[in-house]
């Protein structure tokens, strides 16, 4: 395929933007390259500005679980745009919404919208710390949360030592605060919180982890989190932004039977506008201002384009539940018929998936945490990237980040995936 219009307009991008994207995992650095410029998207499908026809496995990192431009949410934004952009006061639509997601989600009684994933993350935990009068997190290796300061953490020199900064701008004074585990393994937890005692006011986690690839939770390690907050008085705070209202109409809370202090939302909760939320029972929820003394505030939250986009989005996942079975059973499909091409192509490599996230590891080792998906094999990726690219289908520019099916995908669809990976197969031994 050819890719000129898209370079031509990188090149132009990087003089007027910090290196040319606005969010970093866009610009290719990890597979190499020039990104792809998209002028349109409809069901499955991304039309780039050299006119390609791409399959698309981000789906705009996960929100287009009924594929792009789906008309009730276009209509709906439509509607709402004629009718003002944005008023800074509040609307009969948040209300609604808000109902309607408080009836999808089990454990949470209010719900408060932001403007992005990251937002809401940074918000939950203030909201834990107000609390519970505690100022320490513990997060997990791998886990993305966002770009907030308290994220951006990277490990310490031992495993239960401060956190340090792994970006200028984190103070050291932020990241003391901050204190990381081990993704999968309920002992790195149990040692931070025997080291820290009455300091830890939440534990924040994606519950199924997507940004070192697609890595679902070992048996009991959920629960083990929820039995240690618990018993420590930690909140436990699920980032749903990606499996909210994907995994199941209630999410990994759903799925899981397991219940989070607090939830974090974003991409799905909007029909793929910005937007973010966060949620939890009415005695939490009820610490923040204008009742509560925790602040946090957004001139732009509630926006009405974010949220009819969104309630139009809920609506159709609440109405019709075989939407899950339908994507669970093509990312299944997919998983099979990829797994058999490379192992008869002899590759070394292994398979997560849950539900609709589904990611490729080029390691012959079980992945459950960063430093098994960091072992795997880059470069193979990147061969691998760029030859999918090479067919029209479009996957994550980066090892560290799962594949999202959408419903508009065909068998076809997957049919032609599987085949372009099995073109690959000599190429990537």
């Amino acid at each position: 395929m050819k890719y000129q219009r898209s370079s031509a307009l990188f090149a132009e991008a990087q003089k007027v933007i910090p290196g040319g994207v606005n969010s970093p995992v866009r610009a290719f650095k990890a597979v190499g390259g020039d990104p792809i410029f998209v002028e349109r998207a409809e069901g499955a499908y991304l039309y780039d500005a050299d006119g390609n026809n791409l399959i698309d496995y981000i789906n705009s990192w996960g929100p287009m679980i009924l594929g792009h431009a789906y008309k009730p949410v276009v209509d709906a934004v439509i509607d709402k745009a004629k009718r003002g952009t944005s008023f800074g006061m509040p609307t009969e639509i948040e209300t609604e919404i808000a109902t309607l997601a408080v009836s999808m989600v089990p454990n949470i009684d209010k719900i408060r919208f932001v403007n992005s994933g990251t937002e809401a993350c940074m918000s939950a935990v203030r909201l834990a710390r107000g609390f519970t009068g505690r100022d320490k997190i513990i997060k997990f290796a791998g886990c993305y949360h966002g770009h907030s300061d308290s994220f951006l953490i990277e490990a310490g020199s031992g495993a239960v030592t401060f956190g340090s900064p792994n970006s200028p701008g984190v103070t050291a004074g932020t990241a003391k605060d901050t204190l990381l585990a081990t993704y999968n393994d309920l002992n790195s937890v149990s040692r931070l919180i025997s080291a820290n005692k009455d300091e830890i006011a939440c534990i924040i986690i994606e519950p199924v982890a997507g940004n070192m690839g697609c890595i679902p939770p070992k048996k009991g390690f959920l629960e083990g989190l929820r039995e240690l907050c618990d018993e420590h008085q930690i909140l436990l705070i699920f980032d749903e932004v990606m499996t909210g209202f994907r995994l199941a109409p209630g999410g990994a809370q759903q799925l899981f039977g397991i219940n989070a202090d607090i939830v974090a939302f974003g991409k799905i909760i909007g029909g793929g506008l910005p937007v973010g939320a966060f949620a939890a029972r009415a005695e939490i929820m009820d610490f923040l201002a204008p009742i509560g003394p925790v602040y946090q505030a957004g001139t732009l939250s509630g926006n009405p384009l974010a949220m009819a986009a969104g309630l139009a989005m809920l609506k159709e996942l609440n109405g019709n539940p075989g939407i899950f079975d339908s994507i669970n059973k093509k990312t299944e499909y997919l998983h099979r018929g990829l797994d058999q091409v490379l192992s008869e192509g002899g590759i070394k490599f292994t398979i997560n998936r849950l539900g609709s996230m589904i990611s490729v590891h080029f390691s012959e080792n079980q992945v459950e945490d960063f430093e098994s998906a960091a072992a795997a094999n880059n470069n193979t990726f990147k061969k691998f990237f760029h030859g999918m690219l090479d067919q029209g289908i479009y996957i994550a520019p980066s090892a560290f980040e799962t594949w999202f099916i959408c419903d508009a995908l065909t068998y076809e669809d997957l049919d032609r995936t599987i085949a372009a990976c099995g073109k690959l197969v000599e190429n990537l031994k």
